[in-house]
């Protein structure tokens, strides 16, 4: 089971690198493993190509029998452990692309449910993530997909789309020119070197189809984001980063003017039969819902019925909640094993934390006051004196 769960980790992921991080294990260690699988089968089951590794026709005939041997395990998996019976303890499996907001989630879960065991599972890959959840190797994920980079968005995973265009800021040096202005535009930018996580799904081609539409030409070059701080504070390269951006010294998170740069926050789970799910009860007006749709088709939009007409909304909602900071109901039973996943729940919760960290970004909420964002209508109206702070007060007050 472990080298067929590997040939499809290879497979879903088109990179060993991605399927050894999605598996845990370091890329050697699964080269080495693929190889003694070739060798115990006789055959290549993957050819090696310069965007990424591709199933042999061996390979492709091998997967189509191995897909179907996972899956079934899996459900024997999970037979086994509803079979058991109570004493067994409630598991709440979420993933995540990475986003400050999973902090706050990951406590407003463990509040939910105290007793459940709660982990989470990190991957710079969202495809890596919908597979997953397809697996059924996790619950729901948080994922962000690229605009004009549909993600592979599995058969049977639906989502619940959270923001649909968030703005990405650029971080860069602060002693970088374009440092000291407000917001940045991309002509400001083309002689410096962008860098990009070549193992971000869709960022590369994203980045540089921004660049080509605004006639720049940039040399991009491939990197870490995680070690990239140093990087850009020493002015060797700018990249892009997410609005809520934790500022570190030397390096300055500004938005860019127009922003070409976005991305559609959303979470997603496995679909399953209404009558578990509950949407055979009464809708409660005050409860936090996302909509859901099965997405065949990755390029969809999904989310609110309506799309909101500002580039950062709540859109997960079918109908506008009255009372933006109510959840649904607290169930402690929910996470019981063998209890239907109370995927609203899951949502609201991490909507909250969402909003808290947007709202604590100070760069993030000076462009949300500008932009007279809807997030705005979702929380605490600011002050004049917190206008002030941000040096928005006067015409840019919001009520």
């Amino acid at each position: 089971m472990r080298h067929l769960r590997a040939l499809c980790a290879i497979a879903d992921t088109g990179s060993l690198r991605k399927a050894a991080r999605q598996l845990g294990m370091t890329q050697p260690s699964l080269t080495t493993q693929l190889r003694r699988i070739e060798n115990t089968i006789g055959g290549r089951l993957f050819s090696r190509e310069v965007t990424g590794s591709r199933p042999t026709p061996l390979g492709r005939s091998v997967l189509c029998r191995a897909r179907s041997i996972v899956a079934e395990m899996n459900a024997l998996v999970d037979e086994v452990r509803l079979e058991a019976g109570q004493t067994a303890d409630a598991r709440l499996r979420i993933g995540s692309t990475g986003s400050r907001a999973v902090v706050g989630w990951l406590r407003r879960l463990r509040a939910r449910y105290p007793d459940a065991d709660t982990t989470i599972h990190i991957d710079v890959s969202a495809n890596a993530l919908l597979q997953m959840v397809a697996a059924n190797q996790l619950d729901v994920a948080f994922v962000h997909e690229v605009e004009g980079a549909p993600l592979r968005v599995p058969e049977g995973v639906e989502r619940r789309v959270l923001v649909e265009r968030e703005p990405q800021f650029v971080a860069l040096a602060e002693t970088h020119p374009a440092a000291a202005r407000p917001v940045v535009r991309l002509a400001e930018l083309a002689a410096d070197q962008w860098m990009v996580d070549p193992s971000v799904d869709g960022e590369g081609p994203g980045l540089r189809r921004v660049l080509a539409a605004a006639g720049l030409n940039p040399r991009v070059v491939y990197g870490d984001y995680l070690t990239a701080a140093d990087l850009v504070a020493s002015g060797e390269v700018v990249t892009p980063c997410q609005p809520t951006a934790r500022s570190r010294q030397g390096v300055a998170v500004r938005p860019l003017h127009g922003d070409p740069l976005t991305v559609r926050l959303f979470l997603a789970s496995r679909a399953v039969p209404a009558a578990r799910t509950g949407a055979d009860r009464a809708p409660d007006p005050a409860a936090r819902t996302g909509a859901t749709e099965p997405a065949p088709d990755p390029a969809a939009r999904t989310g609110a019925t309506e799309p909101a007409p500002d580039t950062v909304a709540r859109t997960g909602a079918t109908e506008p909640a009255p009372d933006p900071v109510s959840g649904m109901p607290i169930d402690v039973d929910a996470a019981a094993p063998g209890a239907p996943l109370d995927v609203d729940a899951l949502f609201g919760d991490l909507a909250d934390a969402y909003f808290e960290i947007a709202w604590a970004s100070v760069v993030y909420r000076q462009w949300l006051v500008r932009n007279e964002s809807p997030l705005l209508r979702l929380q605490e109206p600011p002050t004049r004196d917190e206008l002030d702070i941000l040096g928005l007060a006067g015409p840019a007050e919001v009520s």
